[in-house]
């Protein structure tokens, strides 16, 4: 997205999930020389440190829940002996991936939110006045808006869900997101416009998810066909 050098920067200034206002100084003041606006720049910023931080505690998760895998040899509901890193038991069908945990979809459409939030509260904005969706009409002339781009980092960097429960539930909500709305005709309509506008990162968010599936739920039949539902319905095969 930018200049080597700069994200090399700005690797090394995240590496421990935060940076220090001198370090944040001085990534501005790299991007400036580069000819990057500060807003857009800043804005990029905290999405990186956001996605990082939520990468690395699913990294953390699934590690935890992979050392407990490898300890499990037998199934806790029939004891029968199952191999590592299954789904649920073929003889009695327990489900291994019952947790409790934050939907991994929710928490992107939080992040997503809070982006939107930014549009609203910028006083910069010459289109507010006249509403939301005029407002994307009229900033899409000159392509995407600065909120809109930084929306469209965070999802295309999102990590993918971990459990079964997420994936389902990732997949249900994200389908109609990478739908286009209207016809020939109507596509260009300002609501349609602005939907369409994010159609192709949620279709490759979905397509990944279901990439994912086939490996992971070979021993899921029942699961892996509610997955492969949405892949017939997106034509990804």
């Amino acid at each position: 997205m930018y200049p080597p050098e700069l994200e090399k920067l700005i690797e090394y200034a995240i590496v421990d999930g935060d940076i220090t206002e001198k370090e944040r100084n001085v990534l501005i003041k790299k991007a400036i020389s580069l000819g990057i606006d500060q807003d857009e720049f800043e804005m990029v910023l905290d999405a990186k440190i956001q996605e990082y931080n939520i990468s690395k505690n699913n990294n953390q998760n699934r590690s935890q829940t992979s050392n407990q895998s490898t300890k499990l040899t037998k199934c806790p509901n029939c004891q029968s002996p199952i191999e590592a890193f299954t789904t649920n038991c073929e003889y009695c069908q327990y489900d291994f991936n019952i947790q409790h945990s934050v939907s991994s979809i929710n928490r992107l459409f939080e992040l997503l939110n809070e982006v939107e939030d930014q549009r609203r509260q910028d006083p910069s904005n010459p289109f507010q006045a006249v509403g939301r969706v005029y407002s994307d009409a009229f900033a899409n002339l000159s392509g995407p808006s600065k909120v809109d781009r930084k929306k469209m980092e965070i999802i295309s960097s999102f990590p993918i869900p971990t459990s079964k429960e997420d994936l389902l539930e990732f997949l249900s909500l994200a389908y109609p997101l990478a739908q286009k709305k209207g016809n020939f005709f109507t596509k260009h309509n300002p609501e349609n416009k602005n939907h369409n506008l994010f159609v192709n990162l949620w279709e490759n968010k979905c397509e990944q998810i279901i990439i994912k599936a086939k490996f992971a739920m070979k021993n899921d039949p029942e699961t892996l066909d509610q997955v492969m539902q949405y892949a017939k319905k997106l034509n990804i095969e």
